[in-house]
């Protein structure tokens, strides 16, 4: 008994120790910029990291379009957003990230609406639900987290590339994970169902995301927007409770303690959309506000390319869709 509860103990200042350390470390954006007169898209927007990076925008005068799948929970995120801000110019749209047709829609509906887009925060996610395919023939967790992404990002690039100045470029950040460690390079496989474990597929959506920024900044080049890849790190939010609700509900609010919580988690994502040094680099990968080199890639450039053929194919993009890219 009493070798237990010394065990116990030790292993509560153990965790206190790494959550000293850990919080210490957790960098927050410091950028003062206003966002008056800018319109910023975040999907995901109405929870966790994404509600959090929303309030942000909002808090600088920013025009904020949240975009999620669910009716109820975007109306809710809307009306917190404006209640605790002030800024009721933060506007609501369904977004199905599994349809590409809901995203072809949406995409028409901002490029009708708008008349500018400053960013776009490609931050929506799902953990690991289930392996299986959704009716566009791809499998549910690298659509939503990744090729819905990549198809909505190439139909509002239009409307990016005219907002961006050469002293005030566009940009589109994409949310990364540190699961994209072990992700694989095996593009050809990423979208067959029952060949990877749910792990391994999160975590090739994650990678992608990484991949794809290298090569939409390759395509760039000379134009007024930039794309860079956000790590957010160990964060305690509800995409853990996708698997089990249980055991996801403990790591969250182990994660949240000890960790990052949604509010710290956003922080890097925010420095890449608001610091005016970020706005100079594309293609780059950011963790704690900073960014990190991507020499674990041994070969990025081929795999990158891969995957942005293989996605222009997956999303049927037509040629007059990207006529206006390198």
């Amino acid at each position: 008994m009493i070798i237990s509860l010394m065990l116990l103990c030790a292993f509560i200042v153990i965790c206190l120790l790494i959550s000293s350390y850990q919080k210490k470390r957790n960098a927050m954006c410091k950028s003062k910029k206003h966002l008056n007169g800018r319109t910023a898209i975040v999907t995901g927007g109405t929870s966790g990291i994404g509600l959090e990076i929303a309030l942000d925008f909002a808090s600088r005068g920013a025009k904020v379009i949240i975009a999620c799948p669910f009716n109820d929970e975007g109306i809710e995120a809307r009306n917190r957003i404006i209640e605790k801000t002030g800024n009721r110019n933060v506007i609501f749209k369904l977004l199905d990230l599994a349809s590409l047709n809901s995203v072809r829609q949406f995409a028409k509906d901002i490029l009708k609406t708008e008349d500018r887009l400053d960013i776009l925060m490609n931050n929506a996610g799902v953990g690991i639900p289930g392996d299986f395919q959704t009716d566009d023939g791809m499998g549910f967790i690298m659509q939503v987290n990744y090729y819905g992404h990549f198809l909505l990002s190439i139909l509002l690039l239009p409307l990016l590339m005219r907002t961006g100045t050469e002293s005030d470029k566009s940009r589109i950040v994409n949310m990364t994970s540190i699961t994209r460690y072990i992700g694989s390079y095996d593009v050809d496989n990423y979208d067959k169902i029952r060949y990877w474990f749910k792990v391994r597929i999160y975590s090739n959506s994650k990678l992608c995301f990484v991949l794809f920024s290298r090569a939409l900044a390759k395509r760039l080049e000379g134009c007024n927007v930039v794309v860079n890849s956000a790590d957010p790190g160990l964060v305690g939010t509800k995409i853990y409770e996708s698997c089990n609700v249980l055991i996801g509900f403990i790591v969250k609010h182990f994660l949240n303690i000890f960790f990052k919580n949604s509010l710290e988690g956003a922080q890097t994502a925010l420095q890449i959309a608001l610091d005016d040094k970020c706005g100079l680099q594309s293609g780059k990968i950011y963790e704690n506000c900073e960014v990190v080199n991507n020499k674990f890639f041994d070969n990025i450039d081929t795999a990158s390319e891969k995957l942005w053929e293989r996605s222009i194919k997956l999303v049927k993009l037509e040629n007059h869709e990207l006529e206006f890219l390198k």
